[in-house]
């Protein structure tokens, strides 16, 4: 199937849509997945998501997904098939993950004995939540796609690893995710005389330290967390002192625990500044939670990545501190998400998420003869156990 995956691949690369506008996308998803006759099509979840159903619903029923929405980078890679859309690029690999998925249900469609049911979720936005802060892995479960589920599998194209190499790991995998928009806000005032009001600016250094030593004073170093300030604004000229600050920044951590320490902490941080003659507004939104793989669903991905290629090698260890709105899902129903390598053999550096990330189009036959095998080990090792009983 490579040509065709790699065709899928290409098609969706070319034309890539920002999350929750996945309409053309999902329309050729539908159209492929119409191909396969024992596969029951719908259309319109959460918006532009489509969900394939194969099987009669007796016995086991696993999620096979896959995210469809794109970036807002602007594509520098030159390649033939590089994005005819402005400012909107697949930089993050979905493309891959959408040309997997439509190739294990043909593989499945193909082979499958009937004895569970195998969901195909192409969902749409993994990467920006809509106007209410939530992203598409919520909306699809508000839809009811997890419903009888009781396992659920994805995979991650991996730029630092290599076709023949997959990353998996059990437990706490991927970050927590929260955003936080502060303001510190004094009087400003005339740059010449700054005594007469108190300036936000000033503050910031002190307020700048204690966020940064959060992670490096507050936590364990044997915590996994980061907090970065990725946005700061203020003022208009230079002879001016400005009224208040504006800062933007993310905050991801394992632990729950954590998670919650980081944010009571910030809170802290910025209470500096009322000693100082200023106060703040600060917004958390957030995000997903930690991604938790199941253990016994990274069992079957184990066991059908050593028998479709016993040469792989597989690297037991965590992914980072990204985040994956696939840590819904798996916290509803077991799951386990794994990297699968994609680097081209050059030696260059393609990021996740830069305007020059690519993959070896290798990967994609590999990723759709990984996911089949994991769903059909899992229907055939448990059963009619239902995971839940």
């Amino acid at each position: 199937m490579k040509q065709r995956l790699t065709e899928w691949r290409r098609r969706f690369h070319q034309f890539p849509e920002l999350s929750f506008q996945e309409f053309e996308t999902g329309k050729f998803v539908a159209q492929v997945l119409g191909e396969c006759e024992r596969i029951k099509v719908e259309t319109g979840i959460a918006g532009t998501g489509v969900v394939g159903t194969l099987g009669d619903g007796e016995g086991p029923t696993v999620l096979l997904r896959a995210d469809m929405d794109a970036l807002p980078i602007q594509e520098a890679t030159g390649a033939a098939y590089a994005s005819v859309h402005d400012g909107v690029m697949h930089a993050c690999g979905h493309d891959a993950h959408t040309a997997i998925l439509l190739g294990a249900a043909h593989l499945l469609s193909d082979s499958f004995d009937g004895k569970g049911t195998v969901k195909f979720l192409f969902q749409p936005a993994e990467e920006a939540p809509d106007e209410q802060g939530v992203t598409g892995a919520p909306r699809v479960i508000e839809a009811g796609i997890l419903d009888g589920v009781d396992a659920a599998v994805a995979l991650h194209v991996c730029p630092w690893k290599t076709v023949g190499e997959v990353q998996m790991h059990d437990g706490l995998s991927m970050a927590s995710v929260d955003l936080f928009r502060a303001e510190i806000i004094g009087t400003g005032g005339h740059g010449a005389y700054p005594h007469l009001g108190s300036d936000p600016i000033s503050m910031l250094g002190p307020v700048l330290q204690a966020i940064n030593n959060i992670v490096g004073r507050k936590l364990s170093p044997l915590e996994s967390a980061v907090i970065s300030v990725g946005s700061i604004h203020g003022g208009s000229a230079a002879n001016v002192i400005p009224e208040r600050i504006v800062l933007e920044g993310t905050m991801r951590s394992y632990d729950p625990a954590t998670r919650e320490m980081i944010i009571t902490e910030l809170e802290r941080a910025f209470s500096i500044v009322q000693p100082l003659g200023g106060h703040y507004q600060l917004k958390i939104t957030r995000g997903e939670p930690a991604l938790d793989n199941d253990t016994q669903v990274n069992r079957a991905v184990g066991a059908a990545i050593r028998e479709a290629y016993p040469d792989f090698s597989i690297d037991h260890a965590p992914f980072g501190l990204g985040g994956e709105d696939f840590a819904h899902i798996a916290k509803h129903v077991p799951g386990a998400m794994f990297f699968l390598g994609c680097a081209l053999p050059d030696g260059n550096v393609r990021d996740l998420h830069t305007p020059v990330f690519d993959i070896d189009e290798r990967c994609l036959p590999v990723g759709a003869k990984l996911l089949s095998e994991t769903a059909m080990r899992f229907i055939r090792s448990f059963g009619g156990e239902r995971s839940g009983s």
